[in-house]
């Protein structure tokens, strides 16, 4: 069973969770174990989680699931009419020229790989990003997007579209892992073995996402702190990657 997610807010009508890389939010085509059975073995949940969206296996972060089928709905609403603001940060490769901008570009399934997404501008459905530079470093920058739609992948190929991809992320021009001897100078092989990476997934983390509560209809916010592969590779991009 893999590492249960930590507990952001939970009430009778939501659980919000902070997801762990790797873990599937709908189970696979394997039968691989999903965020709802780890969810019912670590908080012994007798009736079922409903999930309103979903996160990629290998990106971390803030998910939301609906506990009833009110909730569900609401929540299931307010995604589809765009009334949730979605935030992300990126670690990419590469240095944006400018603070701030807006990535609107249509995207499609890929032709020839159909897990895949693509910029396609003929029969694309309308997509767009707006991001804001965070923090920069001599060949890394930490970006922050904001999703005003949610096609699959979107974050990671209108990214690689204008030539910022994921610092990790082997399908959409980044890395397969992202290693301390890219951006320390003079670093030295250890006789020990392999250099181990600093981070081996998705350099994406769903930082926040704020909507309306479905029962009070209050304005709701939860954020979901940085995994600690993630900060340790900020650590070190600060340390040796200026």
């Amino acid at each position: 069973m893999p590492r249960g997610p930590d507990i952001l807010y939970e009430d009778d009508h939501l659980l919000v969770i902070n997801k762990p890389a790797g873990v599937l939010t709908i189970p696979g085509r394997q039968g691989e174990v999903a965020l709802r059975e780890v969810l019912a073995e670590q908080l012994k949940i007798a009736s079922e989680l409903r999930l309103v969206h979903r996160l990629d296996r290998p990106t971390s972060g803030v998910l939301v699931l609906a506990k009833t089928i009110d909730a569900q709905r609401g929540l299931s609403r307010q995604f589809r009419r765009r009334e949730v603001d979605k935030f992300y940060l990126a670690l990419v490769r590469g240095v944006p020229d400018s603070p701030a901008g807006l990535i609107d570009v249509p995207l499609a399934p890929h032709p020839r790989q159909r897990h895949l997404m693509t910029v396609l501008r003929t029969r694309g459905r309308p997509s767009q990003t707006e991001w804001e530079l965070v923090e920069r470093f001599k060949r890394f920058s930490l970006l922050r997007c904001k999703l005003l739609t949610g096609r699959q992948h979107q974050i990671r190929v209108h990214l690689n579209h204008i030539g910022l991809p994921l610092a990790v992320d082997e399908h959409y021009g980044g890395a397969e892992a992202l290693c301390l001897s890219e951006f320390k100078r003079g670093y030295q092989t250890s006789r020990r073995g392999p250099e181990r990476p600093l981070i081996d997934r998705l350099t994406l983390h769903a930082e926040r996402l704020t909507f309306t509560h479905p029962a009070t209809g209050e304005p709701f916010t939860s954020e979901a702190p940085l995994p600690k592969d993630f900060r340790a590779t900020l650590n070190q991009l600060r340390k040796y990657g200026r």
